[in-house]
């Protein structure tokens, strides 16, 4: 009987001690993200289809500026992901083909509003302690709506600079973007974020 109740004491203050590094880890990012109006960073992107399959990798540079706006300059392969806060570019320049779509019909709850700022983490994912990897604070995110394209996201914290982004479709498909030469806050003009298809240039979608 004094083993169950010790065991079973043992097993409370654990989860205690949990549900505290979950807070902690939650508030940290919070803060972390409330802190970062604006961001330009060189990224690494890997794309794993299964656990056995060699990774794709894709380099470029990606900046944001809050609320809403942010671009990715993929420079191998050359594309480009541009985001106004209304609209939302893709443009393959091989292809000589832009998309375009409302924001909120590609992007409602989706990983890629995390650094933008739309809204408060909280609202749209549950936060788990993930401990530490490679010096990084791994906040764990999974998704309060179970509909969603993503059944998990991952974000590495170094102090309060996000240096990993680590995405888990629901087809187990994984993509880790690692950032370097992080810059914060730096000053960014609304122009970055606004794409005027080239001539010629084959768009798909109204905008």
């Amino acid at each position: 009987m004094r083993l169950r109740v010790v065991v079973a004491l043992s097993a409370w203050l654990v989860a205690l001690s949990a549900q505290a590094d979950d807070a902690s880890v939650a508030q940290r990012l919070e803060q972390a993200l409330s802190a970062l109006h604006s961001v330009r960073a060189d990224f690494v992107q890997e794309l794993r289809r299964s656990e056995s399959a060699a990774p794709e990798i894709a380099k470029g540079t990606l900046t944001v500026k809050k609320p809403g706006r942010f671009r990715w300059d993929y420079t191998s392969p050359k594309q480009l992901i541009i985001c106004d806060g209304e609209r939302l570019w893709l443009f393959d320049p091989e292809l000589e083909q832009a998309t375009v779509k409302k924001v909120r019909d590609a992007l409602a709850q989706s990983p890629a509003m995390i650094l933008s700022g739309e809204s408060k983490v909280a609202d749209h994912y549950s936060v788990h302690d993930g401990g530490s990897v490679n010096g990084l604070t791994i906040a764990v995110l999974t998704p309060r709506n179970a509909e969603g394209d993503f059944r998990e996201v991952r974000i590495g914290l170094a102090g309060d600079d996000v240096r990993q982004l680590e995405f888990m479709d629901r087809l187990n498909q994984r993509t880790t973007v690692t950032l370097t030469r992080v810059d914060r806050n730096p000053a960014l003009k609304d122009a970055l974020f606004t794409f005027t298809p080239p001539p010629g240039v084959d768009v798909i979608g109204a905008h």
